[in-house]
């Protein structure tokens, strides 16, 4: 649906976490009304009946996912399954009700428990400013096929993290410290000389905004779906057992418990090898 410049200037300022939701409620509402075009009328009005329900569209936690599952080209891994079980997760942790015992007065977006999921580093659905944050990703590595030095895949790395060898055959070498794991090289190759190693995901934990922001603390090494839902369940614990009066989770989460969480929750860092805490893989 078309929106006038005002209408969209208008929308800017509305906060970011019930954008998308604002947006999707003035276009439901002006369709009812017959209207292909939103104003800065209808944006305002939609606005003002939005938030003074505030209370009613909260249900404790939200799971936030980017644009993958549209089609994105960027996407490193198909994470539908993820999410379906992130979301029985947060059903079953009764979260609307907790909030509901622990906040005084009435309930607002920013007391919701928060996950954002992105399928590759790109992270378009913001996980380094949420509660919990996983970021899909698809580690490369060298196969024993010739390169054919068509370059396809240096120009597809957005991070210079790949460089042609010199002699014919050879595999392209990989900057390990720049590289993201976005998987887009491999994808990009025609030969297979370059191959997926393994995939997984990173998870960030106590991201926020507001007046003192901090991106997540990130877990070394890259994880598997089921120990990211272990991972999920225990923040959601860590949550209702020390939340007290609304406090966010980014509020209780810390240095020492990053600490902590990084001896119990061993991601892997080398392809069968060793995860990172120093522990050999099953």
């Amino acid at each position: 649906m078309e929106w006038t410049a005002e209408a969209e200037a208008a929308l800017k300022r509305v906060p970011f976490f019930v954008r998308r939701r604002v947006r999707a409620r003035v276009e439901e509402e002006a369709r009812a009304e017959g209207k292909r075009r939103v104003t800065l009328a209808e944006v305002r009005a939609a606005q003002a009946r939005f938030l003074s329900g505030e209370e009613a569209e909260i249900r404790g936690w939200r799971l936030e996912t980017c644009f993958g599952p549209g089609g994105c080209p960027h996407r490193a891994l198909m994470t539908d399954r993820l999410v379906e079980r992130l979301e029985r997760v947060l059903q079953t942790a009764q979260l609307y009700d907790f909030l509901r015992r622990e906040v005084q007065g009435g309930l607002r977006f920013h007391h919701e428990f928060r996950v954002a999921v992105a399928d590759c580093p790109n992270a378009c659905s913001q996980p380094q400013i949420r509660d919990v944050g996983i970021i899909g990703v698809r580690v490369p590595e060298t196969a024993a096929e010739p390169c054919s030095r068509c370059g396809a895949c240096r120009d597809a790395c957005p991070e210079g993290a790949v460089r042609l060898a010199e002699a014919d055959g050879r595999p392209p070498v990989i900057d390990l410290g720049r590289c993201l794991n976005c998987g887009l090289c491999v994808g990009r190759c025609p030969t297979g000389t370059l191959a997926e190693a393994w995939n997984g995901y990173r998870v960030l934990l106590g991201g926020r905004l507001g007046r003192h922001p901090r991106l997540g603390f990130e877990l070394p090494g890259i994880f598997e779906e089921d120990r990211v839902i272990e991972i999920a369940q225990e923040a959601l614990e860590f949550f209702k057992r020390r939340s007290r009066g609304g406090e966010r989770f980014a509020r209780l989460f810390g240095e020492r418990e990053f600490a902590d969480w990084s001896r119990r929750f061993c991601g892997r860092t080398e392809a069968g090898g060793r995860d990172s805490c120093g522990g050999s893989l099953p």
